[in-house]
């Protein structure tokens, strides 16, 4: 077993080495967020460029993220065969494939081509979010485990603010507003020269994070990242697993896995829809792009307000629950309140900045699932790592029935589809995260267990 990596314990790690650690996921995260979330200009764009409607556009993130559901449970098993460093190499290396399959798409203006191209880059970052979750939840104290995962959300929300401004900049031009409004009076031929030069202008950016991608790779696979043991057991861990058989015997687990599914689709309709929602009011494209930097900078004052607050003042799992509250309230206020407000410069509707503000609300709703969800899995914390990831297809998913609801109702009400994912990870803040067995109340062991074991306080 030579090609076996040499695994240690976290307890075994120097101050030095974690911290050096929690650097290197940190870039990792930063990579993340930049190609994640630079969707958000992307479906706009191919929305015009590919002529395309609400829900065929949304297709870019059911594309991108669908993956996450097919490849985790493989990613976890590479992971255990590799080890973590060259696990996330070929996942850079994946990445950097899809960033390539770009370049034929816009030659051709292939829509179902570029669809190819996000899937291999979602493939590449399943494998990537496969090992730095669990390994960034498990470095260092479990009471403090929220505000490893809020600093990592800061790089990822950050790379996320930078990403459609800079993509917006390098393939929007000033005088696109008016080719936006030609375009339909447009005879055939011209029209087609017009979207096949506006498509190919993502030819540059994305040949450039394809070769950084490379680069990525080697660099992780050369640094001194440790190979830790994420499935570490306790005595206490241990004996209370003994009988367990399959991760399907931990119900805080399969709760938790459909709570990350309903928060990263509530997360990626406030993000992603807000220039299309925007645009409905007849804010032009060139002035919307910059709202989704405005969700993504709300949610890192989510992220600073976790790392201040948590867990001296208040606990990883009331946050958890005012979060999940004010996903409700602003939920409601996009759907009922009226008026315009001007912020920054921009005049908008009142219901589109209270998308905006979702982005508080989601902010440690993630910080808080992973470690609820992995607290006590020992042995199965790998594929149970993998099941949360597989959650991210609520990023291909709740997108989907948005555009539909969109296209069937309207824009602002296709904004009900938020309500019940709130409702449900209301229902794990609260309680579902304490359940140990299927089929059994909450006790009092159980709370005692939140407590002490994991520890998260109870109010």
């Amino acid at each position: 077993m030579k090609n076996k990596p040499e695994v240690v314990e976290v307890s075994s790690l120097s101050e030095r080495d974690t911290m050096v650690s929690i650097l290197l996921i940190g870039v990792l995260f930063f990579v993340f967020g930049f190609v994640t979330w630079v969707n958000a200009i992307l479906i706009p764009y191919f929305k015009i460029a590919c002529e395309l409607t609400n829900f065929s556009s949304y297709l870019v993130t059911f594309a991108f993220y669908i993956s996450y559901f097919i490849m985790s449970v493989p990613s976890s098993y590479l992971l255990k065969r590799v080890g973590f460093k060259k696990g996330m190499m070929v996942g850079f290396w994946v990445m950097a494939l899809g960033a390539f399959i770009f370049v034929p798409a816009a030659l051709t203006r292939s829509y179902p081509t570029f669809l190819l191209g996000l899937f291999t880059i979602g493939v590449g970052l399943a494998i990537l979010q496969t090992a730095a979750n669990p390994y960034i939840t498990v470095l260092g104290p479990k009471e403090r485990a929220a505000q490893r995962i809020s600093i990592m959300g800061i790089c990822n929300k950050g790379a996320g603010i930078l990403a459609p401004l800079l993509f917006a900049a390098v393939i929007l031009r000033a005088t696109d507003t008016d080719l936006f409004s030609q375009l339909a009076t447009m005879p055939a031929s011209e029209k087609a020269a017009a979207l096949d030069e506006l498509v190919r202008r993502v030819i540059v950016p994305y040949s450039v994070i394809g070769t950084v991608l490379i680069g990525l790779g080697i660099l992780v696979r050369v640094s001194p990242l440790p190979e830790i043991n994420t499935e570490h057991e306790t005595a206490d861990v241990a004996a209370a697993n003994v009988d367990k058989t399959s991760i399907f015997q931990f119900p805080h687990l399969i709760l938790g896995a459909l709570a990350i599914f309903l928060h990263v689709g509530t997360q990626v309709i406030a993000i992603d829809t807000i220039i299309g929602y925007a645009g409905s009011m007849g804010i032009p494209l060139l002035d919307a792009k910059v709202l989704p930097s405005y969700t993504l900078f709300a949610t890192i004052c989510g992220y600073i307000i976790g790392i201040a607050l948590i867990p001296k003042v208040i606990s990883q799992v009331n946050m958890f629950r005012i979060c999940t509250v004010l996903g409700l309230v602003f939920t409601l206020l996009i759907l009922f309140s009226r008026g315009n407000l001007s912020v920054l410069g921009l005049q908008a509707d009142l219901s589109v900045w209270f998308v905006v503000l979702l982005g508080l609300a989601n902010s440690l709703v993630w910080a808080s699932i992973w470690p609820l969800a992995l607290d006590g899995l020992g042995r199965f914390t790998k594929v149970g790592a993998a099941l949360l990831i597989m959650g991210l297809s609520g990023n291909a998913l709740l997108p989907l029935v948005y555009g539909l609801l969109a296209d069937q109702y309207g824009l602002r009400e296709a904004y009900w589809v938020l309500f019940p994912c709130y409702l449900y990870l209301a229902y794990y803040a609260f309680r579902g995260h304490r359940l140990r067995r299927w089929g059994m109340p909450v006790t009092a062991k159980s709370l005692v267990h939140e407590q002490q074991g994991s520890g998260y306080a109870t109010p």
